[in-house]
């Protein structure tokens, strides 16, 4: 949602969760805009006191904070003085090779401080050569499936425990699916093995276990001391082909002692979580569970081989009898039941516990493919009978052979476990089926108990969102001190782990680097009224937006849904409206009075009466160009509906209130909502120094976001990605029309990337009355994950030329215009950055707003910087990551007055612009087109609620046609804006 004033906690949280922040801008769904809270005098002493006492918690003696490594420096610093001597600051030589743009210096602007980084240094062996090896697992029996997860897991290890392996042991690693790596290499003999598939804990296979052939073949060799010579190496031509090769070997070392410990939870490749009494928790209720643990991931640096650890969150199954697990969700709605039970994985307790040689106890564990179904073993020659989908045990009869009924005969679940293993069954509760559609097998759940260590992917309602972000919710050094204190432990690095480590060590100490607090700009008004920045944030009191919008013809609808507990939303709309009009106009908006509002009451989010009214309001002579829509509460169902309506289908801007909030009629709350009228209705908020802005200011430059957002968890099987673009249309940076489209899903590149670019061009002419082109584009592209880089090069920006091709006059073209620039915006990242003095450190103990790290933590060849431009009003700031794969504008421009280097310049201003997000009074974690783009994303996913919120209401009509498995299939005019709003910021 992104009701104003609304909690940070309705953002839907899916899966994983690594360490929550609330930021101080609107967190995205959620829409929350408040003022900074700046502390009194007193406070902010007695909170610098407090912050300089935990800023010393990796400090176990009184030994002075160690200063960022000097060899790194110097090596950095060299590679710079080589490039600027062989004259490489041209596009010709910042572009190494076919690859990205190399750095072009150093930033040096801003108060320069040291910080911790949540990175230990690996130091392998001068000597180590690690041998690499694929393995392929095939069975031997014909239609026996594939091996995958635990059972390929499993089988691996089977493969490590035959004779042939037994002295290589120790220095063998793998990531339990495909590779083996190995510090020495392996015997001809050990290629080819076939294995007799026995779980875990069997002292040998059972009968008709089935067969695999397994063949190992070795397909590289790494000497690790070329990646570091490499690491180290100022010579600008120097090359090391193997770099992601060594770099994924070592992540498989690093994730080897996670996915074999028996006390570990892991998931994915990267996130550990102990699984032991001790391990923090916290009930999210309804069956799930939250557990802190780590993500680790290593990673390449100047001069040296880094592991990056950070805090991570986890949903889990708690691990308690299914029956159990069962009343705790509910077993009201049997397709939402299934959905959450399906692949839990579960321990028999009915039959008599076996032990193994060594007297432990050897675990019958059983997946759940789903509830009884009627569909159940169609094929077979004596099917289940099923009287419903997901029936309890007294209704699910299958055949079963015996000598007394002659042949077989039908048995319930119920009567068999009765008479067969003396087991009374709750006949409420559904049977699960542990085998297949095809072969099924039932269990009652009262037989059940769920497996401990079981991450779910079951999108969290409201109340286990709150009670999630509750607990992840933690302060800086609290979350470095867990690093520090836990987090190598849990990884296997650390000593107490006593892990026999056949490859590096670890430093145990967190790394410290340089960064930078670059100046806050101010922030301009109508007639030239100057706001000061502090700590990010800053207020709008006596002043008005710089562009006021005009409202002429707007009304109010109040919608209250039928038998809520509080069905009145607000006492005297009409009152609240008309001082709220006042407030418009108090702030520049140019708003006629309002049309008498009005009010309906529904049953639900797919009530007729919502499009009948929204075709009321905007038919006859004066239809309504904006609604105010009052809602009795959150509603994600309804504000989908809501959306859709007013977006897609009607052509009218809405802007959703949460009636309680709207009453109240306090200034900074209507303030909050102003800024979305002004923006929806073509204003500009506010401004800053033209100096601040440099290229911009110039009014050649067209500023570009994109973003895909794919489908989550719990989504339709056809559920498509959907690709946004936004684009400022002037040099005020205040007004960024949107474009979307749907896309195949999960396809990480923008397909029609060059028609939503043209479409771009030709409002950057007539909406922003340019007589040509721009001369530059500058492109900051968000949703790409670090292995894509390179393909945004080799099919995004093909698009971007074809299209520019298109429309540019030769003329222009001749020129080499327009020239582009292309900038990944990284969110999902991993490093944090901890202040090591109070005097660095914000009231909360993150960084300072504007701090920049490019140092110490980046490889000197790729032009990259991290940049925290926000303030977390709670939790550990997410700094961004800005990383360079083409530059056309910058390199070629002359360094403007007051700044050492082109990295000063792409650094200032994308700090800037993070301070010109309409929404906000604050400056935002991510600059505003990257932000833009990743709000017009979330927008399309409420008009296609259907399908990526399946366990909602949607809201939303279906569209008319089905594909295959019965879900509605997204079409183009799904996501197509209405033509009246299709020019502005209707996302807002």
């Amino acid at each position: 949602m992104e009701l104003e004033g609304d909690m940070a906690s309705m953002v839907a949280t899916k899966g994983v969760e690594e360490e929550v922040e609330v930021e101080g801008a609107p967190v995205l769904k959620a829409g929350r805009i408040e003022e900074a809270q700046v502390p009194q005098a007193g406070k902010a002493e007695d909170q610098l006191d407090k912050t300089a006492e935990n800023l010393n918690f990796l400090l176990t003696t009184n030994h002075p904070i160690p200063p960022p490594s000097t060899q790194v420096t110097q090596v950095e610093d060299s590679f710079q003085k080589g490039l600027s001597s062989s004259g490489g600051f041209g596009i010709e030589g910042l572009q190494l090779g076919a690859d990205f743009p190399c750095r072009p210096g150093y930033g040096t602007r801003g108060t320069k401080v040291i910080l911790w980084a949540n990175y230990f240094e690996i130091i392998p062996s001068q000597k180590l050569v690690l041998y690499r090896y694929e393995v392929f697992v095939e069975p031997t029996a014909s239609g026996e499936p594939t091996p995958k997860g635990k059972k390929l897991s499993q089988i691996i290890k089977l493969l490590l425990s035959l004779p042939e392996y037994h002295e290589y042991r120790d220095e063998i690693v793998t990531d339990f699916k495909s590779t083996l790596v190995s510090q020495r290499q392996l015997p001809n003999t050990s290629s080819n093995a076939a294995i007799q598939y026995q779980a875990e804990g069997e002292d040998q296979p059972r009968a008709n276990a089935p067969s695999y052939r397994l063949h190992v073949r070795k397909t590289d060799i790494f000497t690790v001391s070329e990646l570091i010579n490499f690491l180290n190496s100022t010579d600008l031509n120097a090359t090391y082909a193997h770099k992601l090769p060594v770099l994924q070997a070592l992540n498989i070392f690093l994730g080897h002692y996670a996915k074999s410990s028996p006390t570990v939870a892991t998931v994915g490749s990267s996130k550990s979580f102990s699984i032991a009494q001790a391990t923090p928790k916290q009930d999210l209720g309804a069956g799930l569970s939250a557990l802190r643990g780590f993500f680790s991931s290593v990673r390449l640096a100047t001069c040296r081989i880094l592991v990056n650890v950070n805090v991570s969150h986890g949903t889990f199954y708690d691990a308690i009898p299914l029956d159990a697990l069962i009343r705790r969700y509910g077993a009201g709605n049997k397709s939402k039941l299934q959905s959450f039970l399906k692949r839990v994985r579960v321990k028999v307790t009915h039959q008599e516990e076996k032990t193994n040689k060594h007297g432990n106890p050897i675990a019958r564990v059983k997946t759940i493919y789903g509830l009884a179904s009627k569909d159940d073993g169609h094929g077979l020659d004596n099917p289940p009978l099923v009287k419903s989908f997901g029936a309890g045990p007294n209704d699910v009869e299958f055949f079963l052979d015996d000598s007394v009924s002659q042949g077989g005969r039908y048995i319930s679940v119920k009567e068999y476990f009765a008479t067969v293993h003396s087991r009374i069954t709750n006949i409420n509760l559904p049977v699960v089926n542990v085998g297949n559609r095809q072969n099924p097998s039932y269990l009652p759940a009262e037989v059940c108990a769920v497996m401990p260590g079981q991450n779910s992917q079951s999108k969290l309602n409201r109340a286990q969102t709150q009670n999630m972000i509750r607990f992840a919710v933690r302060k800086p050094w609290e979350n470095a001190n867990s690093i520090f204190r836990e987090g190598l432990d849990t990884i296997g690095l650390s000593q107490q782990a006593k892990v026999k480590n056949p490859f590096v060590s670890v430093t145990p100490e967190l790394i410290t680097v340089t960064g930078r607090v670059l100046p806050e700009p101010r922030i301009r008004y109508l007639n030239d009224k100057v706001r000061v920045v502090q700590g990010g944030a800053w207020n709008m009191q006596a002043v008005k937006f710089n562009q006021g919008g005009t409202l002429r013809n707007w009304t109010h609808l109040v919608i209250s849904i039928r038998g809520l507990a509080n069905p009145r939303v607000i006492a005297d709309p009409e009152s609240a409206v008309a001082k709220f009009h006042k407030a418009l106009q108090d702030m520049g908006i140019s708003a006629h009075a309002p049309k008498a509002g009005s009010a309906i009451e529904i049953s639900g989010p797919d009530d007729i009466q919502i499009e009948a009214e929204f075709k009321r309001i905007t038919s006859g002579q004066s239809p309504a160009s904006l609604v105010l829509i009052i809602l009795q509460d959150v509603d994600t169902g309804l504000y989908n509906r809501v959306k859709h309506a007013g977006d897609v289908k009607f052509g009218v801007h809405t802007v959703c209130v949460v009636g309680t909030k709207f009453a109240k009629q306090q200034p900074q709350y209507f303030a909050n909502v102003a800024l979305k009228f002004n923006l929806k209705l073509g204003g500009i908020n506010q401004l800053l120094d033209s100096t601040k802005l440099g290229i911009i200011t110039e009014d050649k430059t067209m500023v570009v976001g994109v973003d895909v957002t794919h489908p989550s968890p719990g989504s339709a099987s056809n559920a498509p990605s959907v690709a946004s673009m936004v684009a400022s249309v002037d040099r005020w940076l205040g007004q960024w029309p949107a474009d979307l489209r749907v896309q195949e899903s999960r396809k990480e590149m923008v397909s029609e990337l060059g028609s939503m670019l043209k479409s771009r061009l030709h409002l950057w002419k007539s909406q922003g009355k340019h007589t040509a082109f721009p001369e530059n584009i500058l492109v900051y592209r968000d949703g790409v994950s670090e292995g894509q880089y390179a393909t945004v090069l080799k099919i995004e920006l093909p698009q971007l030329r074809t299209a520019c091709d298109e429309l540019y006059p030769p003329s222009d073209r001749k020129k080499g215009l327009p020239k582009i620039t292309i900038i990944i915006v990284g969110k999902r990242h991993h490093s944090r950055f901890y202040p090591t003095t109070a005097h660095n450190a914000d009231s909360n103990g993150n960084p300072k707003c504007g701090t920049v790290v490019d140092r110490g933590v980046t490889e000197a060849r790729n032009w990259d910087f991290f940049l925290q431009s926000h303030a977390a009003i709670q939790g550990t700031a997410r700094p961004a990551h800005y990383f360079i794969v083409l530059d056309e504008i910058f390199a070629k421009r002359a360094v403007p007055h007051g700044f050492q280097n082109v990295a000063d310049v792409l650094e200032d201003l994308t700090l800037s612009m993070c301070y010109l997000f309409g929404r906000a009074t604050k400056s935002v974690s991510i600059c505003p087109p990257a932000y833009y783009a990743d709000i017009v994303c979330e927008r399309a996913r409420c008009y296609l609620a259907g399908l990526f919120d399946m366990a909602t209401p949607s809201g939303t009509p279906a569209p008319s046609v089905v594909a295959e498995g019965g879900y509605p299939k997204a079409r183009p005019e799904d996501v197509l804006i209405h033509p009246n709003l299709r020019n502005t910021m209707f996302y807002i």
